[in-house]
């Protein structure tokens, strides 16, 4: 394994600057208790700015609302799709073993009839 090591770089150990950040609880809370002061001043005043919190809920909100406008999928679900697929599937395969080329020359002919059915309606 050392005639590969000869022709790549050897890895070297990793260093990283560890900086302690300082954290003042009693600073933090009184800044907190400033804002939500603030807030309430604004909210008696009549005067609300929009703060990040309040994104949140118009959003939520939105997106609630947006549920109840949808309108439910027309095409049917993939499951369907898959088990109709699955199933023809195995119909045709059957139909061969009991028939032969008679049923993949009608499997030849069902095809470009279907595609027409399916592309006619749109």
């Amino acid at each position: 394994m050392k005639f590969f090591s000869l022709f790549t770089k050897a890895p070297q150990h990793q260093r990283f600057a560890y900086k302690p950040r300082f954290y003042d609880a009693q600073k933090e809370e009184l800044e907190e208790r400033e804002s939500r002061i603030k807030r309430e001043l604004e909210r008696e005043r009549g005067v609300l700015l929009e703060t990040p919190g309040n994104y949140r809920t118009r959003i939520a909100g939105s997106f609630q609302a947006a549920r109840k406008r949808s309108k439910p999928a027309a095409e049917p679900n993939a499951a369907m799709i898959r088990l109709t697929i699955l199933l023809f599937l195995t119909l045709f395969i059957i139909a061969f073993l009991q028939w032969g080329q008679p049923a993949l020359y009608l499997l030849i002919l069902f095809v470009p009839f279907y595609f027409f059915l399916k592309f006619r309606r749109r």
